[in-house]
């Protein structure tokens, strides 16, 4: 009787699990289309936004009434009952979203559409505030997501307040002088010494090359670059024309001076790096005719030049974990990065949402790490982040450099005399490698391996604690009192060391983080109450810091290589008049740690906070939001991409920046509003001991709306050369000018210049140079004056085109030459030299319309 019951409950398992297979829905993801976009910007008159998806059915059967969901991710965060009624909104985990319709959500038909309204909690300010990714999941199959038809996002016409219009842009041009490219300086950044003498230097196939020895790879490096632009082969048989590589013991590692007459161009230098730069000067001294065709003479302008950097360390932070970049974009940067004379590609490889860098001796962080897809427990990858959508097939969210490629990639970057430092976040914002070794643990644990499973388990599993990072995680954070971490960073380390052993590359340091650790982590972890028990100098769980720090130090002080990380790697808290705040850490002071110091957001209180650390003691890089990150959006539209939360950030940032008074210049909040100065009253001033301790600039892209190749330029390009400007060249006179009109009127002249630069010489070859950059290309200004349209480019060389019957210019469009008579719909578009376009302008209406 027993057995028959039993056979009966399988009989009838098996009947419900047919009939779930059954209910499921005979419905192609792919014929549903997204549709995001704004209802009202001002809702209930708060400061939120009534958004909508629109969702279209393309096929011929009905998408249900319910059994589905949708998942998509979204740096904001949503009131949870849909506006509209129809549909419920819950947080996964991180930028992770669901919307499961409810009893009041109708079937959408064929052709149909439905619509669910939900509240952002901010307003909208750019396209990049939509959601990402949007896929479909069936309540059947809860593990699988399915890909969407299409999503796109509707444009959208703001009115808030610091709004940029065409009109705005165009005052703003005002200032910018039309300078005649014979009468710009040839050389970008700035050098110290520069004369430009009559005459000058035809280089052809039959130049002759003598070279110090010690310059053997930079001559190398010189033959292959000018072999490309003349198309040809070296001879060397001429004995009139000669290009000379000399040694002067007496120059600075990195200084040179270059010396160009009619009968030859001499390089002089005291060290390979110095060489180069010399190289790199000549290179940006010749006009573009060569990368856009090779040309069998090439034209060198005479000059006397002596040069040398003002800060020794000059930095791009690229983050590769957020959205993956291949090792073919890193190879670009790099080479730009070595055109403008900068010397550190500070690697973002790991965070919550990546893993990106084998590490042979744990191959489950790439295993596991390098991909994202749909998945609720994280046991085979990561969960779709930043848009990356339900499977592996986005290259945003899934890849990872081999040991091979990293090793490319240092090779690379050491030829032109840029160090590659790897960052690996700890402890937080490293949910990848959590998880990660989660899934070692299970593996290792099933093979009766207890020992090795705990081996690198990077989380006490009986810990309670409750918290949410910055970014929402609620499991992103190491366990710092667990004896495994540490055997985990010993590990990295390790590995790390080797690759750049046989990449026979630099490794000085290791960036470890730091950042944004959020409050109640490890309170209730028993891992720590076990170390608080026999360690007394911890008392609470903010002592953990110091503890963790003070011994991934000493891993790394065995290897002779420095610990670097965010500014909080060098903070301690405290208690200033019964108020909670942070204060240089004396503790680290004497190890010569480096920091890079992001955090002067204004009107955060922060705002000295990089010279409270430089002032007591630490070395650091200034890598402000104010005026050196290149995700920022360049200014308040809804059609131009990036953040916001830190500023509003243009070229005009990069260029203006002081580093020695970032006061100074200073003008709009981190929402584009005017500040009061009296923001700055109290705060510390930069000391002169402290100047000694600011060691360099760092341009930082955080890559969360950052996802193809061609928008990493857009974000990175031509900013990368204004921060090159302030890295490398001395202080401007505008810089220390303390009449405020006569400072003002010096940094116009430079603007000007700077912008003629650009707009004449360099972006001409940007857009060949190394296959061709994808920089920027500004909105035009337009006005209307006296019944005509006007425009203007902010960079003097790039075309602009316009249409006056409602179309987009296109490279073949009427050129602007002068003000327009024209009725109707006038739209306005600058084009480099290749023909690529950038946001365009409308009058009178000025309709903003995203280039996504």
């Amino acid at each position: 009787m027993r057995r028959i019951i039993i056979l009966l409950l399988v009989a009838a398992a098996h009947l419900h699990a047919l009939a779930a297979v059954g209910d499921e829905p005979k419905f192609n993801a792919k014929d549903l289309y997204i549709r995001w976009q704004v209802v009202d910007n001002n809702f209930k008159n708060k400061q939120q936004a009534l958004t909508a998806i629109v969702i279209t059915n393309k096929g011929k059967t009905s998408l249900p009434a319910g059994g589905w969901k949708f998942y998509f991710n979204s740096s904001r965060n949503f009131l949870p009952e849909a506006a509209s009624g129809n549909a419920t909104i819950a947080q996964v985990n991180g930028d992770l979203y669901s919307i499961t319709p409810n009893a009041k959500f109708a079937e959408i038909k064929p052709g149909e559409t439905g619509r669910i309204e939900y509240v952002c909690e901010s307003p909208v300010v750019n396209f990049t505030d939509a959601i990402e990714g949007p896929y479909l999941v069936w309540d059947t199959d809860p593990a699988k997501g399915y890909a969407l038809g299409g999503f796109t996002v509707a444009p959208f016409n703001p009115t808030y307040q610091g709004l940029i219009t065409p009109e705005i842009i165009y005052n703003q041009n005002k200032t910018i002088l039309d300078i005649p490219a014979a009468d710009l300086q040839k050389i970008i950044p700035t050098p110290v010494g520069y004369q430009e003498n009559a005459g000058s230097f035809i280089i052809t196939n039959a130049v002759s090359i003598i070279s110090d020895p010690l310059f053997d790879n930079e001559k190398r490096y010189f033959i292959t670059g000018i072999e490309k632009l003349l198309g040809s082969k070296l001879k060397g048989t001429s004995t009139t024309q000669k290009i000379s590589f000399k040694k002067d013991a007496s120059l600075g590692a990195e200084a040179y001076k270059l010396s160009i007459t009619p009968d030859g161009m001499t390089i002089t230098a005291a060290a390979p790096a110095g060489l180069f730069y010399g190289i790199q000067s000549f290179k940006t001294a010749i006009s573009a005719a060569p990368w856009v065709k090779p040309q069998a003479a090439i034209t060198v302008p005479c000059l006397e030049v002596s040069d040398a950097p003002r800060f020794p360390y000059r930095a791009v932070m690229l983050d590769v974990a957020r959205n993956f970049q291949s090792k073919q974009q890193v190879l670009k940067l790099i080479n730009l990065m070595a055109v403008y004379k900068l010397n550190t590609l500070h690697l973002h490889l790991t965070d919550d949402e990546g893993w990106r860098i084998e590490i042979p001796s744990l191959p489950e962080l790439t295993a596991i790490g390098s991909k994202r897809g749909h998945t609720l427990d994280s046991k085979t990858n990561l969960p779709a982040s930043h848009g990356s959508g339900p499977d592996f097939s986005n290259t945003a969210g899934t890849g990872f450099y081999t040991r091979a490629d990293y090793i490319e990639i240092l090779k690379y970057a050491t030829e032109r005399h840029v160090t590659v430092i790897p960052e690996i976040e700890t402890p937080g914002h490293a949910r990848a490698s959590i998880k990660a070794m989660d899934v070692r643990y299970e593996r290792l644990l099933a093979a009766g391996d207890k020992p090795g499973a705990e081996r690198y388990l990077l989380r006490d599993l009986n810990d309670k604690s409750d918290y949410r990072s910055v970014q929402y995680w609620n499991d992103n954070v190491i366990d710092v009192s667990l004896p495994a971490t540490y055997t985990y960073i010993e590990t990295v380390v390790g590995d790390l060391v080797n690759i750049y052993k046989d990449a026979n590359a630099p490794l000085p340091a290791i960036h470890f983080g730091g950042d944004e650790v959020p409050a109640h982590v490890w309170e209730k972890s028993p891992a720590y109450l076990a170390l608080k028990a026999t360690h007394p100098e911890i008392q609470s769980t903010g002592d953990l810091w110091y503890y963790f720090y003070g011994r991934v130090n000493d891993i790394l002080k065995k290897r002779n290589i420095k610990l670097s990380g965010w500014e909080e790697m060098a903070l301690r808290k405290t208690l200033v008049d019964g108020q909670g705040t942070y204060v240089p850490n004396p503790q680290f002071v004497g190890e010569g740690m480096q920091v890079d110091v992001w955090n002067n957001v204004l009107g955060d209180g922060q705002e000295d906070l990089a010279y409270k650390l430089a002032n007591g003691g630490y070395k650091v890089v200034l890598t402000c939001v104010t005026n050196l990150y290149f995700d920022m959006a360049n200014y308040k539209s809804f059609d131009e991409p990036g953040y916001y939360w830190g500023a509003f950030l243009g070229i005009d940032k990069f260029f203006s920046f002081i580093p020695y008074d970032y006061f100074k210049n200073a003008d709009v909040d981190k929402n584009g509003i005017p500040i009061n100065r009296n923001l700055f009253v109290g705060k510390q001033r930069l000391t002169d001991y402290g100047k000694g301790n600011i060691i360099g600039l760092q341009g930082a892209l955080w890559t969360e709306t950052v996802k193809t190749a061609d928008r990493m330029d857009y974000m990175i390009f031509p900013k990368l050369i204004g921060l090159a400007e302030r890295a490398w060249a001395k202080d401007p006179a505008w810089a220390m000018e303390r009449d405020t009109a006569k400072a003002r009127e010096l940094y116009n002249q430079d603007w000007s210049k700077f912008l003629n630069i650009l707009g004449k010489r360099e972006l001409p070859r940007l857009a060949y140079y190394n296959g061709g950059y994808s920089f920027r290309i500004p909105k035009p200004g337009v006005i209307v004056q006296d019944g005509k349209y006007q425009s203007s480019i902010q960079y003097p060389g790039l075309t602009i085109r316009y249409t006056t019957d409602g179309s987009e210019p296109t490279a073949k469009s009427k050129v602007y030459t002068n003000p327009i008579d024209a009725k109707g719909t006038v739209k306005f578009r600058a084009f480099d030299d290749k023909g690529r376009g950038g946001n365009t302008a409308e009058g009178p209406a000025f309709e903003q319309k995203p280039v996504l």
